[in-house]
């Protein structure tokens, strides 16, 4: 299988070539030439493991890669996560289920992801005997995960841009209180949006990606968007025949990332009636899939950080199957947006998704609700996908990160702090980090002064 961009001016990759470059050279977003339809495969995947589920897709997906080399790594990035099931669903009752993915080391779904994807770099420096340095931009929980999937692996250094005060307390520890040397985690003072327009300009400067061997951990990496895809599969598999016909997928979502995910398995033939996208206060998502305008606004700091984001990266993606595979329109719609803001569809085809927001104090009313009618404690991401729902059906809610990350938030809803001992272990250590200005030139020389060299 060959990957593709979605500006379509590159030659077409492998798989091991297309999550080594991550960003496409002309900046589009690496998908399969042609996505392969799965169905046929499902009687036989059904009643597999979880990690033996990741294994059988990974094999269509990563034909580069020799099979059982490929499950090795598999099975050692779900053998670190604390549940045997890796995502559990958790019933609340006859409609409502929950997929908890917040098992692996970070208490967050972005392990599901990383913890694979430091695998796959730890095979390329194995293959190449290149070091490479990771770069990417986090509003949560990204970097942290990112940062444990590659911690101490020998010739690769980690630059992970974050927020200053974007991030909650404990995200931010579990970035900055490593102590790998191989780490480095740089707080910017500016937004989200700005720690990727900056990953974004650097990865554009095609010397320096290649004299630093720059490889991206951001959900514009192939490798995690399809790592992804696996959750979803694995909780269809889970479910009765009636809740399958009558099944909306709740996904918690600010990049797009998450959702995609979840909507490319539907097209390679999982049946799914419905996404509910669900974003907090920073709604240009429910926005675009409410009106048709895609529109940025400035971005409002709230009480769930890793949705706190107006230029959802992962859209492109889904553009260039709304527009048919048309890259030349996906290159004008993208131009447009990042020299207007706003786009507008005249016809948005958008009949599997639904959408729905949460501000701050809706998010803790969500939170209370929740916790006194099933006794079951969330965190404030989830608690949006509990949002706006307007008609019976069977769902199933993604709950994103483990409510620990947030104590402070849940404290305020519901009067007790929610505990965990890897989160309590962090408190006593160090806090190691590096404080820039959101400027591209100033990143550019860190990451030239740290980076991991050949030489």
């Amino acid at each position: 299988m060959r990957y593709v961009s979605t500006r379509g001016e590159v030659p077409p990759l492998s798989f091991t070539e297309a999550v080594a470059t991550g960003l496409a050279p002309d900046g589009g977003l690496y998908i399969p030439e042609k996505l392969p339809y799965l169905a046929p495969f499902f009687p036989q995947w059904e009643k597999l493991s979880y990690t033996e589920l990741a294994q059988a897709f990974f094999r269509v997906f990563a034909n580069d890669i020799d099979a059982e080399v490929l499950n090795g790594h598999i099975a050692d990035a779900y053998s670190r996560f604390d549940h045997p099931q890796i995502a559990p669903l958790h019933r609340l009752d006859e409609q409502t289920q929950v997929l908890e993915l917040f098992h692996g080391p970070t208490l967050a779904f972005k392990d599901f992801a990383l913890q694979l994807l430091g695998n796959l770099y730890a095979l390329q420096i194995e293959r190449t005997e290149e070091p490479i340095n990771i770069l990417g931009a986090t509003s949560g929980d990204t970097g942290a995960a990112a940062i444990h999937g590659l911690l101490n692996k020998p010739g690769v250094r980690s630059f992970i841009l974050y927020p200053e005060g974007g991030v909650s307390a404990l995200q931010e520890r579990q970035m900055t209180c490593t102590g790998a040397d191989n780490v480095h985690p740089i707080a910017i003072r500016g937004s989200f949006d700005d720690a990727q327009r900056i990953i974004k300009q650097i990865f554009g400067d095609l010397e320096f990606r290649r004299t630093y061997r720059l490889s991206a951990v951001n959900s514009i990496n192939l490798a995690r968007i399809l790592a992804q895809c696996v959750y979803y599969l694995y909780a269809w598999f889970r479910l009765t025949d009636a809740e399958r016909r009558d099944l909306e997928f709740v996904v918690p979502t600010g990049n797009f990332g998450n959702v995609l995910a979840g909507w490319l398995m539907h097209r390679m033939g999982m049946p799914v009636k419905r996404f509910r996208i669900a974003t907090n206060q920073n709604d240009i998502l429910h926005r675009l899939f409410s009106t048709g305008e895609y529109r940025q606004e400035p971005v409002l700091k709230s009480v769930a950080p890793s949705m706190d984001i107006q230029i959802a990266s992962n859209f492109e993606r889904f553009l260039y199957y709304h527009e048919k595979g048309e890259s030349r329109r996906v290159r004008e719609l993208v131009e447009a947006f990042q020299t207007k803001g706003a786009v507008a569809f005249e016809q948005f085809d958008a009949d599997i998704f639904t959408s729905s927001s949460a501000d701050d104090a809706t998010i803790a009313q969500l939170i209370r609700e929740v916790d006194s009618r099933y006794g079951y404690l969330m965190d404030p991401h989830t608690a949006c996908g509990f949002a706006g729902w307007d008609k019976p059906c069977h769902r199933v809610v993604l709950s994103t990160a483990h409510p620990a990350k947030f104590p402070d938030t849940i404290e305020a809803a519901v009067g007790r702090k929610p505990r965990s001992e890897s989160l309590d272990s962090l408190m006593d250590k160090e806090i190691r980090k590096v404080v820039l200005e959101a400027d591209t030139e100033t990143i550019r020389n860190y990451i030239q002064a740290n980076a991991e060299t050949s030489n």
